[in-house]
Formats: C-alpha cells, sequence, structure tokens
C-alpha cells in the first residue's frame, strides 16, 4: 500500500512536484556470519581443595587402609590388660615377654592411645528396642525414662574412654634414595593421579600377603603375654578416621553403617 506525502507550499509561484513516498519493503537479511572464535585462553576452573585431598590415604579396602604412595596399614585393637591387679611374678612375667616381643620385631610398627568420650548409642537403642517388646505400658514407659536418663548421664558427666590400637605398616620399598628436593616436590603434589591408582592396584595382593604375615607375628607375640586383639574392619576403619578427623562433627553426625556414607561428595573414602 503506497501513501502520498502532504504537498508543501508553492514557492516564487510554481507549483511544488509531489512525488510518491517508496512502497513499504522489508530490509533483506544479512548474510549468516560465523561467529568468531574466542581467542583468549579461558581460565581453569580453581580445583575445590579438600581436607582429604592433602590426606595421605588413597582408600580402604578389604580392611585394610592404602596410602597414595603405595604402602599398606592394617590397624588392630587392643584389649587393655589390668595389669596393677596382676601379681609380682605374673607383672614380671607379662614385663620380660613383652620385652621378647619387641626384640623379635624386624619392621617398625605404631602403638596409638585415643582417649574419647564414651559412646552408649548401641546400649541406647538395645533399651529402646526393648521398650517396644514390652507388653506392659508401665515397663515401657520406665525402659524409654532409663533410656533417657542414662543418655543425659553421660552427656553431662563426660565420661572418657581409652581406646588402644597397633597398626601394622607395609611400605612399598624405595629403588633409589631421593633428594630433599625431590622429596619436597613429593610433598607439593599432593593430587592422586591414575598411574598412581593402578600401581596401587597391581601391588596390592602381593604387599597384603607381607602384611598378614606381620599381623600373625604380632598377634602371637602378644597373646603370648596374655594381650588379645581382633583386626578392625572396613566399616570400623572409615568410623575410626572419621571421628579423628572430625572431632566436633562426629559427635553430632554418627553413622552406623557404611550405607550413611556419601561417596559422592568425598573427595576419598
Amino acid at each position: 500500500m503506497q501513501e502520498a506525502a502532504a504537498s508543501p507550499a508553492p514557492t516564487n509561484g510554481q507549483p511544488a512536484v509531489t512525488a510518491p513516498l517508496a512502497a513499504e519493503t522489508t530490509a533483506p537479511a544479512a548474510p549468516n556470519k560465523t561467529p568468531l572464535k574466542d581467542t583468549v585462553r579461558g581460565k581453569k576452573k580453581p580445583f575445590s581443595s579438600s581436607t582429604q585431598r592433602f590426606l595421605p590415604i588413597a582408600e580402604v579396602r578389604e580392611d585394610t587402609v592404602v596410602l597414595k604412595n603405595g604402602g599398606l596399614r592394617a590397624i588392630l585393637k587392643v584389649n587393655a590388660l589390668n595389669f596393677n591387679l596382676k601379681s609380682e611374678i605374673e607383672q614380671q612375667g607379662i614385663i620380660s615377654g613383652y620385652q621378647g616381643f619387641l626384640n623379635t620385631l624386624i619392621f617398625p610398627v605404631q602403638i596409638l592411645i585415643r582417649s574419647t568420650r564414651l559412646n552408649i548409642d548401641p546400649y541406647i537403642k538395645g533399651l529402646q528396642a526393648r521398650g517396644e517388646q514390652q507388653t506392659s505400658p508401665l515397663l515401657r514407659e520406665q525402659t524409654y525414662d532409663y533410656a533417657s536418663f542414662m543418655e543425659k548421664l553421660v552427656e553431662i558427666a563426660d565420661i572418657m574412654q581409652k581406646s588402644f590400637y597397633v597398626i601394622v605398616p607395609v611400605d612399598a620399598p624405595t629403588k633409589a634414595k631421593r633428594g630433599l628436593i625431590a622429596r619436597f616436590m613429593d610433598w607439593l603434589t599432593v593430587d592422586d593421579t591414575r598411574a598412581k591408582a593402578l600401581q596401587r592396584s597391581r601391588e596390592f595382593r602381593a604387599y597384603n600377603k607381607i602384611l598378614r604375615d606381620r599381623i600373625t607375628l604380632i598377634q602371637s607375640g602378644l597373646e603370648n603375654v596374655g594381650i588379645t586383639m581382633r583386626r578392625l574392619k572396613t566399616e570400623e576403619i572409615i568410623q575410626l578416621y572419621y571421628t579423628i578427623y572430625n572431632p566436633m562433627t562426629s559427635q553430632k553426625q554418627k553413622f552406623s553403617n557404611l550405607e550413611d556414607v556419601n561417596p559422592n561428595k568425598a573427595a576419598l573414602f
């Protein structure tokens, strides 16, 4: 549709010439242009550093702690022995036996003593389960009250307990003596690599056999003194490290099995 413009007023007695406006048309579309690639190199996203990234632990498998350098660790929980209740002859026998046990060791061991708050959660859960089984309403209420009383008593009294552990190590042999600078660079390189993980997987069986032999030697030596122990399972090792590295959080956020651990949010375990 064409529209005519209004005629301007005549000038010098000559009529003005009118011209129709051009028809309304759509401007041709600009040709498609390929967007130019950004030649500026994008910055790498910062790696989310976590405390677990700086730990020497790579994984926990088959009741064994696997370190990033290929070493293995087994943790034995030792039952305490009341030395003061023994007679003088028994005490001398224990000291002599323990001395002989230390002399038979040809590898280093670590003895750990931990003081922690008494955890009676399994006992409280057992009481609550018994309360649910009570047919009498009075006995059920008394059982629940006793469970609540014990829980508050431990919390207010701050009762502590001691735990004793023996850590048995197996380390990968070093091919050559490394200098101070090389060891310092290894300390700075905290990230684990795929090559290291594959090497650990290949060497795990051979080192694990050596670890079992050392565990048998330690158990037989200490049992001769009268000290009993047992090896911690995978779940117990995870709980132990969780309480060590999270002393405050572990008192509020507790887990009773491996299903409570979310491996997607953890860098390791």
